[in-house]
C-alpha cells in the first residue's frame, strides 16, 4: 500500500521522518486510505506526478543504467535548466513500513537510501551518496555482499535495482512492491486490440472463476454484452518494447506465443461481436478488468492517469467502492487515480463517493512549480458541497479562464 509519494528538485528528503500525502485521518486504523482521487486544472501537474511514480518503478526494475528507464528529471523553473530531481515514497510492504528515495543529477545517482520502521523506530537498511555506501544493523548477517558492493555497482545504477541479483534479504520486500504490488495505467498508454485479448484470454486461461467475474463485471457495467468467448492462436512473438506502465525493457528472443481472439454475445443476436466492433469504453473496462480483480485478490495498489478518459463516472464511482468495502477488498488493496470529474466529489447513487481524506489537489504556484495538497487543509464541513465549492475556486486547482469569445474575434 502507498502511504506518499514526492518527487522535487531539493537536495534531499532523507531527514524528513514522515511525508504524509496518503495517509488515514488521526483515529483511523487505516494505514493509508484504500482510494485517493486527485484533482487538478490542465497543466497543473497531475500526469507528472504520476509519470515521477512509473520514472521511480521503471528505474528499481529496468535492467541497465537510469538512463533506460526513461527521463530521469524534471525541467523546474524558467530557465529551462536541468537540475537534480528526488523521488520518495513510502509505502507497507509486507506487514512493515518503508521510505525509500534517490536524487539523480543527469542520468548519475548522487544519493539513495532505504528506511524500515518495524517497530514506528526509523532503521537505516542502507545510505548512499555519491558513491560511498553506510549499512545499517539490520543487515549486518550481509556483510559480504555488501563489501563487494562499491566495487561492482556503477553510479547510473540502483541499489535496489542491483539487489534482485543479490538476493539482498533486506531490500527484497521494497523490491517485490515495485515489481508485483504496484501496477499503473499512463493516459498515454492506449491497449491495442492484441494487447486487450491477451490480458482478457489469459485472465479468462488462469481460473475458471474468472470468466464468471468478468462476466458479472460486464454485466453491471451495462455494456450490452451477454457472453465472451476466447479461442487461442498460436504465432511467431515480435520483438519490441512492453508499454511504459508494466515496464519498458527489451522483449526476450523471438518465439511462438499464444494469441487470443475474443467475440462477444449481445443478448440474443446470433452473429458475434469481434472486439474492434464494440465501443472505446467497452475495451477500456474489458482492458482494466483483469488488473482491478488481481489487484483486489493479492492488495496491490493501482494508479490510473485521467481515469475519466476511459469511464463512464458512474463506472469509476462503483470501481472506487469496489477497493471502499471490505468485503470486496479484504487484503488492503489501493487504487490511486487522477481525474477532472467533478461528480465524484458529490454524492453519486445516494452515497459520497470519496471521503474528505480521499481528496487530492495539485495547483501550480506563483514560480510554476507544482503543488500537492489535500481537502482536509481546508477543514470542510461533513455537510458542505464539495463539488460547488471545488468549481467556484474555494479550494484552488481550477483553470482561471480568459474571453474565449474575445480570442477567437482577435481582440
Amino acid at each position: 500500500m502507498l502511504r506518499s509519494f514526492r518527487l522535487g528538485n531539493h537536495r534531499s528528503f532523507r531527514d524528513e521522518q514522515e511525508l504524509l500525502l496518503m495517509p488515514a485521518m488521526p483515529g483511523d486504523e487505516r494505514a493509508a486510505v484504500p482510494v485517493a482521487a486527485i484533482y487538478g486544472a490542465n497543466a497543473s501537474g497531475k500526469s507528472n506526478l504520476i509519470d515521477g511514480l512509473a520514472f521511480m518503478r521503471m528505474a528499481v526494475l529496468a535492467s541497465g543504467s537510469l538512463g533506460t528507464a526513461g527521463r530521469p528529471y524534471f525541467r523546474l523553473g524558467d530557465t529551462g535548466a536541468v537540475r537534480p530531481s528526488t523521488y520518495v515514497i513510502e509505502l507497507l510492504a509486507e506487514g512493515v513500513r518503508y521510505t525509500y528515495g534517490f536524487s539523480v543529477d543527469g542520468e548519475a545517482l548522487r544519493e539513495e537510501w532505504l528506511y524500515a520502521y518495524p517497530e514506528k523506530r526509523r532503521r537505516v537498511i542502507f545510505e548512499r551518496s555519491q558513491g560511498s555506501f553506510r549499512f545499517g544493523s539490520t543487515s549486518s548477517d550481509l556483510k559480504g555482499k555488501f563489501a563487494a558492493l562499491e566495487e561492482l555497482i556503477r553510479d547510473d545504477v540502483l541499489l535496489l535495482n542491483f539487489c534482485s541479483r543479490l538476493e539482498l534479504g533486506p531490500l527484497m520486500p521494497v523490491y517485490r512492491w515495485f515489481a508485483q504490488g504496484l501496477r499503473i495505467r499512463l493516459h498515454e498508454d492506449q491497449w491495442s486490440t492484441h494487447q486487450v485479448e491477451g490480458r482478457v484470454g489469459d485472465f479468462l486461461n488462469r481460473d475458471e472463476r474468472n470468466a464468471r467475474r468478468l462476466l458479472s463485471l460486464l454485466s453491471a457495467a451495462d455494456v450490452g454484452i451477454t457472453d465472451v468467448a476466447a479461442e487461442r492462436l498460436d504465432e511467431p512473438a515480435s520483438g519490441g518494447f512492453h508499454s511504459y506502465a508494466t515496464l519498458r525493457t527489451p522483449a526476450r528472443p523471438a518465439r511462438n506465443r499464444q494469441r487470443w481472439r475474443l467475440s462477444f454475445r449481445h443478448g440474443d443476436a446470433d452473429n458475434p461481436f469481434e472486439l474492434h466492433d464494440e465501443s472505446a469504453g467497452t475495451r477500456n473496462w474489458l482492458g482494466l478488468i483483469p488488473t482491478v480483480i488481481d489487484v483486489l485478490d493479492d492488495g496491490r495498489v493501482l494508479v490510473v492517469d485521467e481515469i475519466d478518459a476511459s469511464l463512464h463516472p458512474m463506472l469509476t464511482a462503483k470501481l472506487a467502492s469496489l477497493f471502499q468495502s471490505e468485503e470486496t477488498n479484504p487484503h488492503g488493496a489501493q487504487l490511486i487515480f487522477t481525474t477532472h470529474d467533478t461528480s465524484l466529489l458529490g454524492t453519486m447513487l445516494g452515497d459520497n463517493v470519496l471521503d474528505r481524506d480521499q481528496i487530492w489537489f495539485v495547483d501550480k504556484n506563483a514560480e510554476g512549480a507544482s503543488e500537492l495538497y489535500p481537502l482536509t487543509d481546508f477543514k470542510p464541513r461533513k455537510d458542505q458541497n464539495t463539488e460547488r465549492r471545488y468549481l467556484a475556486g474555494a479550494y484552488g486547482a481550477v483553470p482561471v479562464l480568459g474571453d474565449f469569445a474575445e480570442a477567437v474575434l482577435g481582440r
